[in-house]
C-alpha cells in the first residue's frame, strides 16, 4: 500500500471557463419575458399563530403585483416533508417561518414590499432549550439512514465498570449552518394549469420534481426541474426547500413568471442545519488500551414540525473494537426550525466526540494516539459482523504519520512554546459509509465519432460532469475530447441526488454499463454508423439492490498541527495533513479538492463556526457571513490531502468510494487534539474560540 504521488487521472473541470467567464447560468439568472420577483416575509415571533394581515397597505405600493399569505395562497396536496407546507395556516411553529410572499415587478419593489408589510400575531410561550435533562427527550425509532436508535452488545456496564483505564466525558456542539456560496433559488413558471417548469439550485431536481407535482397535484410529467449549474449545497440542497413552493405559487397566482431567491441572513431558518449535540462517551480498556466497553450516548433536537435525528453515535458501532457496546440517540422537540442534512451528517459530529474521547483514552493509557488506534484495529465491522470490503484505516494512519513527522513527538503538554505561542499537534481517524442509490443513463454514438451521455446527475461543484466523461471515455475506449455529458434536468434519464457521498458511484455505475453496452454494441456492428448513430440505456436498480455481504467505508487519518496565542487566546492552524483510503480515485484534481475542501470545514466546526440560540428570542443569533465565521483564506495556511492506492472489488464497476465528505469527519477532533496537547488543558466544547481559551492559558 503505497501513496500516490501520480494521479491516476487529472482532467481539468469541464466546466471551468464557462464558470469564470460568467457562461454558466444559475437557478436565479434565468429571466424569462415578464419575470416578477417575489420576496418571504419571515415569522417574527417564535410560537404563536398570526391574527392579521395587513396585506392592503402593501399592495398599494409601487410596483406590487400581490401579496399571498395563508389567506389566499394556493391550497397544496400532502407532503413527506411538512417544512414545504407553507402559507397553509396560521399557524408559526418557529421564528423564521414563512408567513406571506411579496410579489413585485422588481426585486427592489419586491423588498420594500415584504419588508413594509405589517403581520401581528398571537404569541405563546416557546421552549428552544436543549437539555440532558429535557421532561420531552425521548427515544426515536431510528436516526438518519433508517438505522436504529438504539444497539448494546454485550454487557457495557460490567465491561466498563471492570476496566483498569476509563474515560466518562461529554461533548458539546452549537447547531451548524450551511452557507453555500451560491442562494437558495427559484425561477418558475406555468404553462397553463397544468405544466410547472422550474430552474432551481437543488443538489436533485428528480426530488424536486416529484415533490411540485405532489404538493400541486400533476403528474410528474408535467413538472420540470432543471439544475444545471449549483454553487454548493452541503446537504442543504438535498431536498427542496419553501423557496421553490413559494416562487411557483406566486406564479401561479400572476400569471408570470417569478424568480425568488432567499436571502442569506433567512438560511438559518429555513433550509436545515446540523442540530446541536450533547455527546456522552464512555470507553473502557486494558492498561494495553485495547478496549473492552465503549458507549456513545447523543441528545439532540429536532423541530415541532418534522423529526430529523442526527445518526451522531452510529460510527462508534463500527470503528473500533468494542465486544461491549453501547450506542444511542435522544431527541426533543423544541420550537426551533428543523434540522437537516449537512456534510458529514452523523458522522461529522460523532467523530468529533469518538476520536476526542480516543485522544483521552491515550493520554490516560500513557499511549501514543496513533498507537492506541492501531491496537484497536477490529477484524470484522463490530456492529453487524460482516467482513470489511477494503479497511485501509491503518495505512492511512501510518502514513500520515511519516507524512506529518509524528515520530519523536514530545507526549506532554503544553511544552512547545515560541515566544507567546504554545504549540501543539494531534491527531484524529475519520470514516465514510460506502453509499449508492439506482440510476440510470443514456449513451449515443454519433457518426461523426462523437459521443453524448445523458442522465440526470447533478453537478454541485464537485467536478461530476468531468469525472463521468472519465468514465464513459474509459468504458467506452474513447478519447476524453470525443464524450460529452449531459446533466441537470428531469428531462432526461433519471438519476438519484448529489448527496452521501453517492454520486459518483450511483451515476458512474450506469454510465459504465451503458458505455460498455454500447461499446459491445459497435464492436458487434460492421460499417459506418448510420445517420441516426448508435444508443444503448441502462439502470443499475437491480445491482444495487442486492445487499453487499461487505462491510464497506471509506476511511482517513488527520494530523494537525496548531499555535495557541497565550494573550489573545487565538488558536491558528499551522499545518492540516489528510490521508484517505478511499477506493480507486478517479480524478486527482477534482478529489484534492473535496478533500481539502472537507478539511476547511472541519477547521471552521473546530475554531470559528457557532451558533446561540437566543432563548428569549428562539432565534439563531449568528444569521450572516458576519456573525457566522466561516473559514477564510487567512485561517487555511498549509493543507494537504493525499491518499492511498486501494483496489476494492467489492464496490461498482469503477471500484470508487465516495469522497466529497470524509475530509470533515474527524478535523475538528484533530484540531481539538492539538489544542490540548499545546495548552495541557482539556476543552469539549465546539467552536474552541478565545473567550473559552483565554481562561485556561498561562499569563
Amino acid at each position: 500500500m503505497t501513496s500516490a504521488s501520480v494521479p491516476p487521472a487529472a482532467a481539468v473541470r469541464r466546466d471551468a471557463r464557462e464558470k469564470v467567464t460568467g457562461a454558466a447560468r444559475y437557478a436565479a439568472e434565468h429571466t424569462p419575458p415578464g419575470c416578477a420577483h417575489a420576496c418571504p416575509v419571515p415569522a417574527t415571533v417564535a410560537c404563536g399563530r398570526i391574527t392579521a394581515v395587513h396585506a392592503d397597505e402593501v399592495l398599494r405600493m409601487p410596483g406590487v403585483l400581490a401579496v399571498l399569505s395563508h389567506e389566499n395562497a394556493p391550497r397544496l396536496g400532502d407532503a413527506d416533508d411538512p417544512t414545504l407546507l407553507v402559507l397553509q395556516d396560521d399557524r408559526v411553529p418557529h421564528r423564521g417561518w414563512y408567513v406571506a410572499v411579496v410579489v413585485a415587478d422588481t426585486l427592489e419593489n419586491a423588498r420594500a414590499g415584504a419588508d413594509a408589510l405589517r403581520i401581528t400575531y398571537a404569541p405563546e410561550e416557546h421552549d428552544v432549550r436543549l437539555s440532558d435533562d429535557h421532561p420531552r427527550l425521548r427515544t426515536p425509532e431510528e436516526v438518519n439512514g433508517g438505522e436504529p436508535a438504539v444497539r448494546e452488545r454485550g454487557d457495557f456496564d460490567a465491561a466498563f465498570d471492570a476496566s483498569a483505564v476509563r474515560v466518562d466525558a461529554t461533548y458539546t456542539m452549537t447547531a451548524l449552518h450551511n452557507h453555500p456560496m451560491e442562494p437558495h433559488a427559484s425561477t418558475v413558471w406555468w404553462d397553463g394549469d397544468d405544466r410547472l417548469t422550474a430552474h432551481d439550485s437543488s443538489q436533485g431536481s428528480a426530488t424536486v420534481r416529484d415533490t411540485l407535482a405532489q404538493l400541486f397535484g400533476l403528474p410528474r410529467a408535467g413538472v420540470t426541474v432543471v439544475s444545471d449549474y449549483v454553487g454548493g449545497g452541503f446537504g442543504s440542497k438535498g431536498t427542496p426547500r419553501p423557496h421553490v413552493v413559494l416562487a411557483a405559487m406566486a406564479a401561479r397566482h400572476t400569471g408570470r413568471p417569478v424568480k425568488l431567491a432567499l436571502p442569506r441572513r433567512e438560511l438559518a431558518a429555513v433550509v436545515g442545519h446540523r442540530a446541536p449535540t450533547l455527546q456522552r462517551v464512555r470507553i473502557g480498556a486494558g492498561t494495553d488500551g485495547v478496549i473492552r466497553a465503549l458507549a456513545h450516548e447523543v441528545v439532540t433536537r429536532t423541530s415541532t414540525v418534522r423529526e430529523f435525528v442526527e445518526q451522531a453515535a452510529i460510527p462508534a458501532r463500527m470503528m473500533y473494537t468494542s465486544p461491549h457496546s453501547r450506542t444511542g440517540h435522544r431527541v426533543v422537540a423544541l420550537d426551533v426550525p428543523t434540522p437537516s442534512w449537512m456534510r458529514a451528517p452523523g458522522e461529522a459530529s460523532g467523530m468529533y466526540a469518538l476520536e476526542s474521547a480516543m485522544d483521552e483514552l491515550a493520554v490516560a493509557a500513557g499511549i501514543d494516539p496513533v498507537e492506541l488506534r492501531l491496537r484497536n484495529e477490529p477484524d470484522r465491522e463490530p456492529d453487524s459482523g460482516k467482513p470489511f470490503s477494503s479497511r485501509n484505516l491503518a495505512g492511512c494512519l501510518r502514513e500520515g504519520a511519516r507524512r506529518f513527522g509524528w515520530e519523536g513527538r514530545d507526549p506532554r503538554p503544553g511544552v512547545r512554546r515560541e515566544g507567546a505561542g504554545l504549540l501543539g499537534t494531534g491527531v484524529a481517524a475519520a470514516t465514510y459509509p460506502v453509499l449508492v442509490s439506482p440510476s440510470t443513463a443514456e449513451v449515443h454514438a454519433g457518426p461523426d465519432g462523437g459521443y453524448v451521455v445523458r442522465l440526470n446527475a447533478t453537478d454541485i461543484g464537485t467536478g461530476a460532469r468531468t469525472v463521468l466523461a472519465q468514465i464513459a471515455a474509459e468504458a467506452l475506449g474513447a478519447p476524453l475530447e470525443a464524450v460529452r455529458v449531459d446533466i441537470g434536468s428531469t428531462e432526461l434519464p433519471d438519476a438519484p441526488l448529489a448527496g452521501g457521498s453517492s454520486g459518483t458511484a450511483s451515476w458512474g455505475w450506469s454510465v459504465h454499463k451503458a458505455c460498455t453496452a454500447l461499446a459491445g454494441k459497435l464492436r458487434a456492428h460492421s460499417g459506418a454508423l448510420p445517420a441516426e448513430g448508435m444508443s444503448a440505456f441502462a439502470g443499475t436498480e437491480e445491482e444495487v439492490a442486492q445487499e453487499s455481504l461487505y462491510a464497506r467505508h471509506a476511511f482517513g487519518a488527520h494530523f494537525a498541527e496548531v499555535e495557541v496565542d497565550t494573550v489573545t487566546g487565538e488558536v491558528r492552524v499551522r499545518r492540516l495533513l489528510g490521508v484517505y483510503a478511499a477506493g480507486r480515485i478517479l480524478n486527482a484534481r477534482t478529489a484534492r479538492s473535496q478533500f481539502i475542501g472537507g478539511m476547511t470545514m472541519g477547521l471552521g466546526m473546530a475554531l470559528t463556526e457557532g451558533s446561540t440560540m437566543d432563548l428569549a428570542f428562539g432565534d439563531h443569533t449568528e444569521r450572516d457571513l458576519a456573525s457566522y465565521h466561516v473559514p477564510v483564506c487567512a485561517d487555511v495556511p498549509a493543507v494537504e490531502a493525499h491518499w492511498l492506492e486501494e483496489e476494492d472489488p467489492h464496490l461498482n464497476p469503477m471500484g470508487s468510494k465516495g469522497i466529497g465528505e470524509i475530509g470533515i469527519v474527524g478535523t475538528a477532533a484533530a484540531i481539538a487534539n492539538a489544542v490540548h496537547h499545546a495548552v495541557g488543558v482539556r476543552l469539549r466544547d465546539l467552536p474552541l474560540t478565545p473567550d473559552r481559551l483565554l481562561p485556561h492559558l498561562p499569563t
